[in-house]
């Protein structure tokens, strides 16, 4: 006897079922599954269940990508610093010639070329000054043709800054005609200030012979506390966005799970949802890549706008490596896949719904203390340290400790989650509701808190590092510029032009007194096998009486007078009457000039110095000459000192000083501490710094919101329940801000104590007080308070619809 037709179509009989059927009767999601053929069909599935998962499949998907996002932007744009400042640097040293240890004699190619930077109210001006020698001479990058006798060419924004009301004395300053515009090639970026002129009168020793541009030459290494703040400002920005990768591709994972228990329903295994699973959250991580990529593309259009330390760069210049831009196009979807398996580890996808395969354990202490101790470990001997070094061995410890520090923040938090609400009993009814929900599972809420916590904590320890710094340059400035002053200092030809210019800068207005002298460098006469670097030299200063008597204790004085001090600091070998000097000094080794004997006069009288040592305005001088003593010419390079004392009152008063300066000499130069233009630049870095913690927040309160939304949806029986008895909805509103406050009022907490401390041994390393911002920590706690009301609004109106009698409903 023939079976059945519908045993036959199964196979006939006991046993023959469909899990005998050959293979290509079964469905699509029974197939065998293995191989790389099969992961691509799988992930693929993925992707399309995220993409067309409706308006709250969408609204997960596009949290997922935000969050990835913003975290694929500071990764493409800490990959460009590399080659931004290659390209800043590279077009520093294209443009510049410091000099040559042989300079080359006058011919058709050559120039003469000195410097005339400037600082108009705190902004520092590029100046360069040139006079060719011939029709041929060399020409910085950037500029054609150099322009003619009093003509100069500037870059576009001193050009825009000339034109506006604005730069009415600074043109004053600059009594040059503008020719032309320096191109991009010439300029460190669109907003430097910068000019190029001719000056038909500039001749040694104002400036110095060059035949080339693109002298090769190493940048000045950042101080101990720049290097400090870029390497903890990579840490601090790195470290929540790799969390905040992390949590990101969880958004919604809980809704995930049933869906994944609908794919076991119709035939599909558990490795099949796993990759199914990572499918979906690799669709989100690839729209996260490219939002991403845009959003980095259209913030580095704003980099001309950004000025920091005197930084200012072309969008071009922020470019990341092509090596670290493929490691972020691939690392950032693998991550993605890998944290969603890892997630899965520990759960069983079945047919009616998830199953946990293991039961809750105790979480365990030891190791998630055991990080930041480590990080401690290696950032606590740094400190002893009497100043930092900057080593590639330090740099590792320092970025290690740190990044250890703030990753312990992330794994000490679920502990102290359980910790704490395991202890806690009794109280107000929304109060237990929320309590028993964190009891029964707190993860996903200290998943979404873990970037809080990370971003405020490295947001404080960076806050209390500028903060230290900044408050450290403001307490110089203000020791410095205690007294209103200004140092100035140039090439002196005669004491004649020196008491001329003197008489100029007291007819300044503003300026209260003004004093100086010329000053060099005279030696002993050298002496049969013993080198000329090995030869003692004294200081010199020249000066009519009263300038004298601001210097030292004169019993007399008159023109034709020469003083020997006495108490000069640092001087062993004193000057004494009758005693041979060499006026021609070298200044260096291979300073090739011939010696110029002089002897001090024998009716030279020793005086004391008024203030040895104390004036970090002046010299202490060894000698003090009365002008008609010397001629200058005789002297190796005379230095014109002068020290103008003015008002604060008097608007402008130091730009009419600069003004009258540069009138006399234009290569002057200037030793002040009346701009302090630290303050801008560390302002500018902290509200950066303060708006990027802020827009973190934000995003994780969303991720938040979506959480509490899905974990409401899963309780929406129990809900329907509780309304059903009568419970009020103000009751279950409370409950939904308790889940929400506990988790993140623990985070911060963690947050506080861990940037604290990383605050205070930043601070130690560079022997700096501790200074806490507390403005920037209470607006970091009040914006935690916000997102939590935040959160709590937006979360009510889906638990006021889901509390109805109709959700009891069973199909």
């Amino acid at each position: 006897m023939s079976p059945p037709p519908s045993r036959a179509r199964d196979g006939g009989g006991r046993g023959g079922g469909p899990d005998r059927a050959p293979a290509a009767r079964r469905g699509p999601l029974a197939a065998p599954r293995t191989g790389p053929a099969v992961w691509a069909r799988d992930l693929a599935m993925g992707v399309r269940f995220a993409a067309g998962g409706g308006r709250e499949g969408w609204i997960r998907t596009a949290l997922t990508a935000a969050g990835v996002a913003l975290g694929v932007a500071v990764l493409l744009l800490g990959a460009s610093v590399p080659s931004l400042m290659d390209a800043w640097h590279g077009r520093e040293k294209a443009r510049e010639n410091l000099g040559q240890a042989h300079p080359p004699r006058a011919s058709d190619t050559t120039l003469r070329y000195a410097s005339v930077d400037t600082t108009f109210r705190g902004t520092p001006i590029r100046g360069r000054l040139v006079r060719p020698d011939g029709a041929h001479p060399p020409v910085p990058p950037g500029v054609r043709h150099l322009p003619g006798a009093g003509r100069m060419l500037v870059s576009p924004a001193l050009k825009e800054l000339l034109d506006s009301p604005e730069g009415t004395l600074l043109r004053d300053r600059l009594p040059y005609r503008i020719a032309g515009t320096i191109g991009d090639a010439g300029l460190l970026g669109p907003r430097e200030l910068t000019y190029v002129a001719q000056s038909a009168t500039l001749a040694a020793p104002d400036g110095y012979r060059i035949d080339h541009f693109g002298k090769s030459w190493d940048p000045t290494p950042m101080q101990a506390p720049a290097v400090l703040l870029v390497i903890m400002t990579c840490v601090a920005l790195l470290t929540p966005v790799m969390v905040f990768i992390g949590t990101s591709v969880r958004f919604g994972y809980e809704r995930r799970e049933r869906r994944l228990a609908a794919l076991r329903l119709v035939g599909a295994d558990i490795g099949t949802t796993r990759r199914v699973a990572a499918g979906e959250a690799l669709f989100g991580s690839l729209l996260g890549l490219l939002g991403g990529a845009a959003l980095f593309l259209a913030g580095r259009q704003s980099a001309p706008l950004i000025t920091l330390w005197d930084i200012n760069v072309f969008p071009a210049d922020v470019t990341p490596g092509p090596l670290a831009a493929a490691l972020v196009v691939l690392l950032v979807p693998a991550a993605a896949v890998l944290v969603t398996l890892f997630a899965q580890r520990g759960i069983t996808v079945e047919p009616l719904g998830v199953v946990r395969n293991r039961p809750p354990v105790r979480r365990r202490l030891w190791w998630r203390v055991a990080l930041p101790a480590l990080g401690a470990l290696l950032l606590v001997p740094l400190t002893w340290e009497e100043s930092w070094n900057d080593t590639p061995l330090n740099t590792a410890r320092l970025a290690t400790g740190s990044m250890l520090l703030l990753i312990g923040v992330t794994t000490l938090l679920p502990w102290l989650v359980d910790a704490v609400v395991g202890r806690l009993h009794g109280g107000p009814v929304p109060w237990q509701l929320a309590v028993r929900r964190l009891q029964l599972n707190s993860g996903s809420a200290t998943r979404a808190v873990s970037g809080i916590t990370v971003a405020v904590a490295g947001a404080i320890a960076i806050h209390m590092l500028m903060t230290g710094m900044q408050a450290g340059y403001a307490a110089a400035y203000a020791k410095s510029g205690k007294v209103p002053r200004m140092g100035l200092w140039g090439n002196a030809g005669s004491w004649s032009g020196t008491e001329r210019a003197l008489g100029a800068l007291r007819a300044t207005p503003g300026v209260t007194t003004a004093r100086g002298t010329v000053d060099a460098l005279v030696g002993q006469l050298p002496a049969a096998g013993r080198p000329r670097d090995d030869l003692p030299r004294w200081t010199l200063a020249v000066g009519s009486c009263a300038e004298l008597r601001t210097l030292a204790r004169l019993p007399s004085c008159r023109d034709g007078d020469v003083f020997p001090t006495t108490n000069a600091p640092g001087t062993q070998d004193r000057l004494t009457p009758g005693r041979p000097v060499n006026l021609n000094a070298p200044i260096g080794p291979d300073d090739p000039v011939a010696p110029d004997p002089w002897t001090v006069p024998g009716t030279a009288r020793p005086v004391p110095l008024l203030h040895p040592g104390r004036d970090p305005g002046r010299f202490s001088y060894d000698l003090l000459v009365t002008p008609s003593v010397l001629d200058l010419e005789r002297l190796n390079d005379p230095t014109a000192e002068l020290q103008v004392d003015f008002d604060r009152a008097t608007p402008d008063a130091v730009e009419h000083i600069r003004n009258t300066a540069a009138r006399i000499d234009p290569t002057m130069n200037e030793f002040s501490a009346v701009d302090n233009p630290h303050d801008g630049q560390y302002t500018s870095v902290r509200n950066g710094l303060f708006i990027g913690a802020v827009i973190t927040l934000l995003l994780i309160g969303a991720g938040l919101i979506i959480s509490t939304v899905e974990q409401l949806h899963e309780r929406r029986r129990l809900l329907s329940t509780l309304d059903a008895y009568g419970t009020r909805r103000a009751t279950l509103g409370w409950s939904v801000l308790w889940q929400t406050a506990l988790p993140v009022a623990l985070g911060l907490a963690l947050a506080l104590a861990c940037g604290l401390s990383l605050g205070s041994l930043l601070l130690a390393m560079i022997d700096s007080a501790v200074t806490v911002d507390w403005p920037v920590v209470t607006a970091m706690t009040g914006i935690g308070g916000a997102v939590i009301l935040f959160v709590t609004a937006l979360s009510l109106p889906p638990l006021w619809r889901m509390m109805r009698p109709e959700g009891l409903r069973t199909e």
